[in-house]
């Protein structure tokens, strides 16, 4: 399975140059892996252990949801809630200390994410492929730099993500050019959220008014900012 999710082609990731290209590689992931659990392989002993372990965070569960199998959901959600209830309040009601360690017990299995901790997985392998790639060919340090956009958390990524897979030396020209993509996607929204206020002004509030590219400058920052489009 996990060979499976990371098969995408970096270039498949990076040539439609639409938006920015990791946050494109997540998505990619977590479609194959949303298709894949709410599939076949939620009756496969050792995925439904996991299952039933982790659960799903609140964006994931609306993801697999989404899949159209509600009761492949449904039958994931009743052994996973009956692992909670063996896992987190087996027993007779518990008081003072013990009452603590079942709340942290509890609060730890919230926390916790099939579909995220195999796209980690995946995501952290994709990332390193990207930084060998920009290191050892020419063609896509070139592809690299026509990128139209690169969000702030994948810029850090990345740059983290250099620092691990690729020599010291070529680690600051990598950074530099991450930097600037990430920068010019942050001035060019800082100019749009700007005019998108302005517009309010009631100078600017005329019928015809020129709106630019501000309409949408509230969303498209927030997923600068996140990774997700509100």
């Amino acid at each position: 399975m996990r060979e499976d999710i990371t098969s995408i082609p970096v270039s498949e990731v990076f040539e439609p140059k639409d938006g920015c290209p990791i946050c494109r590689m997540r998505d990619l992931l977590e479609k194959r892996v949303a298709e894949y659990i709410t599939g076949a392989a939620m009756m496969e002993p050792d995925v439904r252990i996991e299952t039933n372990r982790l659960g799903f965070c609140f964006d994931h569960y609306r993801l697999i949801l989404k899949q159209r199998n509600r009761l492949g959901v449904a039958l994931m959600l009743e052994s996973h809630l009956a692992e909670m209830e063996t896992e987190v309040f087996k027993g007779a009601p518990l008081i003072g200390k013990s009452g603590r360690k079942q709340a942290k017990s509890a609060s730890t299995r919230t926390q916790t994410c099939f579909l995220c901790q195999q796209i980690d997985w995946a995501m952290e392998r994709m990332l390193a492929t990207v930084c060998r790639l920009w290191e050892n060919e020419e063609d896509f340090r070139k592809l690299f730099s026509e990128q139209p956009s690169l969000c702030l958390p994948h810029f850090t990524a990345l740059v983290s993500a250099a620092e691990t897979n690729m020599s010291k030396k070529r680690v600051p020209d990598f950074a530099k050019a991450a930097s600037a993509i990430s920068r010019r996607t942050l001035n060019e929204l800082h100019g749009d959220v700007a005019h998108f206020c302005k517009m309010f002004d009631y100078r600017s509030s005329s019928e015809g008014a020129d709106w630019g590219n501000s309409r949408d400058a509230v969303e498209r920052a927030v997923q600068y900012l996140t990774t997700r489009l509100p």
